[in-house]
């Protein structure tokens, strides 16, 4: 164990001095910036920023004088918006003051010069020399944070060092220039990263293994890969697949306190976090009021928070986000506007898998109008299980070594100007049960673990094939829900991969959806018997059927149907024809002497079906008998009160569904031989298909009397 532990040390060791050679100023002691963090309510960027300065050493002595450096440069210079009016004071006072804060540049095309905004201090038209903003682009994008040095001159006329378009100094006391500030910038130092060098990335990334380099981007994230197991590290890594990639849709449902907005919130300075759920379509996409873009214009990510509370004032709001979700873009009034932010959807799941695989679908915490709109949910990438992810306790949040939060956003943007999805066309070739979204979506997943584990682009085809079979799953993993909202349109979920060398074709299956049959294997109870059929809601599912038989005088009563009309009917029905023609069955079987009670369970929580009368005539012949049906039997198709055979609605789909419920024999009226051209021929030959041709028949057949 010693050894073990020791070898571990060695590794990290090991890791801890390639990122200092490679990364140095870059890398920062993720347990300082928590330390810091809890007494101080900035921006993690900005105070990683401060630590990778103060604090880029081995040294214990000098970690502790660094953290007590950034702690006084936070208590002095940071601004808090409700204290900027006693600093400006101080200003005034002193003359010159040096703050910390958001600082944003315009350009005023009149005057040709720029300005400069403060966002704490609430400071506007502040002159700002041109070498700022040519020097650190970033100010001109949205902002970044500073150290400044201001200056106030009150009195005299005080030049700034900048001239108007007519070559004239622009000062505090011109006439015309009435609303310059008094105050000016003395000195200006980003501590955000002004710029990035992605080849700076691209060569230090040559140092490092896959599974070194992994680790590196999860503790930069805050996580320590120690306590995670493989498959764990990969499915945090997708959390950043909408960071690296342009329009990305992702959703992720699981248990709470998983981490699932961790990364939205707080490492990326270039995502949003809508909270509530709330939300308009002018805040969104496009206010045509002020004729302003919304946050799919202003932020690379946009992530909604607890999704069962997504609501949209507007009507059209959802149509819009699935046209901008296909497309990325959207038309508001008269013309079309292109946006690159990606949609992430995270939220909690109440009940386990099992139960939701059984009973609805896994977008069962969306609201309705999103979780039942199979066009919506189509438009979704990727479905990352958050069930397999920990519950996060103190030891999963690392104290090592990781990128500077803003380094590691400012890289990841840059990547996504870069495609990558084509990786996959060197070694393999995508199978046909793959549709257009569904290539898109694997391609669009490969593109961003590519650029996330191998910026410098050198992999192998095995490296490839580890991503693809990961993509292959987060993909099919949306589309076998949709097959169970949205029925045979989307009977093609058996993906696969072609191997261009070997040409053999590999299939990928989703883990979840192996166990927990709906309809077990062997032989049921005598009484018992499944059917499928299409409930209230007009879904189809699988409904449980369960019979007891006692000393009596031909009582016949049935539980699970409440106060349904057209179910107790379709009951009496295959009583009142049991009574008729039961001799006809077996003359063991007596409707005055005993007492039969069904209960009737609705499995997939769908609605009660009306079409019962077949079903429950062989649930009593098979209570009465003691005569188990056959194993995995799904009974399709129903019966008159005369015993006319009708035949079945939705051939293909029901067969789809007695397929995902473990069925592998159907009992299926003669009537519905003619429909089987209408269902894929890989469905039909999945069962051993038992034809009938009266009510009396299908009893025989499904009890296996020959």
């Amino acid at each position: 164990m010693e050894r073990l532990d020791m070898a571990a040390d060695d590794m990290r060791e090991e890791l801890r001095r390639k990122l200092r050679s490679n990364f140095d100023g870059r890398i920062v002691r993720k347990d300082l910036t928590k330390k810091i963090k809890e007494g101080a309510n900035v921006p993690v960027y900005v105070l990683e920023f401060l630590l990778g300065q103060y604090c880029s050493s081995d040294d214990e002595a000098v970690i502790a004088q660094g953290v007590q450096n950034v702690k006084r440069i936070l208590a002095d210079n940071f601004v808090r918006p409700d204290e900027a009016q006693k600093i400006l004071s101080q200003l005034r006072k002193n003359g010159s003051h040096t703050i910390i804060d958001m600082v944003t540049v315009r350009l005023d095309i009149k005057r040709d010069c720029f300005f400069a905004e403060f966002s704490n201090l609430g400071l506007t038209n502040v002159p700002i020399t041109d070498e700022y903003p040519e020097k650190y682009d970033r100010l001109l994008c949205g902002g970044i944070w500073c150290i400044v040095q201001l200056e106030y001159e009150a009195e005299g006329d005080s030049s700034f060092g900048i001239t108007d378009m007519d070559g004239q100094p622009i000062s505090s006391k011109q006439k015309k220039q009435k609303d310059i500030s008094p105050i000016s910038i003395h000195k200006l130092t980003p501590i955000q990263m002004p710029h990035i060098d992605i080849e700076e990335v691209r060569e230090g990334r040559k140092a490092f293994t896959q599974e070194e380099w992994m680790d590196v981007m999860l503790r930069s994230c805050g996580y320590e890969p120690e306590q995670l197991g493989n498959r764990e590290k990969w499915l945090l890594l997708a959390r950043m697949l909408p960071l690296v990639e342009n329009n990305f849709n992702l959703c992720e449902l699981g248990p709470r306190s998983t981490g699932k907005s961790h990364i939205y919130k707080e490492i990326s300075p270039n995502s949003i976090l809508v909270s509530g759920g709330q939300t308009t379509v002018a805040n969104l996409f496009y206010n045509m009021g002020r004729k302003s873009v919304g946050l799919v214009g202003l932020w690379d990510c946009v992530a909604f928070d607890e999704v069962a509370g997504i609501k949209f004032k507007d009507k059209d709001g959802i149509q819009i986000m699935k046209d901008y979700m296909a497309s990325g873009s959207f038309a508001r009034g008269k013309e079309e506007k292109a946006a690159s932010a990606s949609m992430v959807f995270v939220g909690n799941i109440n009940q386990s898998v099992d139960v939701l695989l059984k009973t609805s679908s896994l977008f069962d915490p969306f609201p309705p109008e999103m979780g039942t709109d199979t066009a919506f949910l189509d438009r979704l990438h990727c479905y990352i299980p958050g069930w397999e992810i920990p519950k996060f306790r103190p030891e999963h949040f690392t104290d090592d070594y990781g990128f500077i939060t803003d380094y590691l956003a400012e890289f990841i943007r840059e990547l996504r100007k870069e495609q990558c999805g084509d990786a996959l066309d060197r070694y393999f070739r995508l199978g046909k049960n793959l549709n257009q979204r569904d290539t898109i979506a694997v391609r669009k997943i490969v593109g961003g673990y590519v650029k996330l584990l191998y910026p410098n682009g050198v992999f192998t085809k095995e490296q490839v094939e580890e991503i693809l079979v990961f993509a292959l799953e987060m993909r099919r993993r949306v589309k076998e829900q949709l097959k169970k909202l949205g029925g045979m349109e989307f009977y093609d979920v058996n993906f696969s991969y072609i191997d261009l060398d070997t040409f053999e074709e590999k299939f990928v299956s989703v883990p979840e959806q192996g166990g927990g049959k709906l309809i077990p294997d062997g032989s049921c109870n005598s009484g018992q018997v499944y059917t499928v059929s299409q409930g209230k809601s007009g879904m189809i599912g699988v409904f449980r059927l369960e019979s007891q038989m006692l000393p009596g005088n031909g009582k016949f009563e049935r539980t699970g149907l409440g106060s349904d009309r057209d179910c107790k009917e379709s009951t009496n029905t295959a009583f009142n024809f049991l009574k008729a023609n039961g001799h006809r069955i077996s003359s063991g079987i007596s409707t005055t002497m005993r007492d039969y009670i069904i209960n009737y369970q609705d499995l997939q929580g769908i609605g009660m079906t009306g079409k019962l009368a077949l079903p429950t005539l062989i649930a009593l012949c098979s209570i009465a008998l003691g005569r188990p049906t056959v194993s995995t039997l799904a009974v399709l198709g129903e019966i008159s009160i005369s015993g006319t055979i009708l035949k079945v609605d939705e051939l293909a789909n029901s067969l789809q569904v007695c397929l995902d419920s473990g069925a592998k024999r159907v009992l299926l009226p003669i009537t519905s031989a003619a429909d089987l051209g209408t269902v894929p021929p890989e469905l039909v030959g999945s069962f051993n298909l038992i034809f009938y041709s009266s009510a009396e028949d299908a009893v025989f057949k499904a009890l296996g009397v020959e």
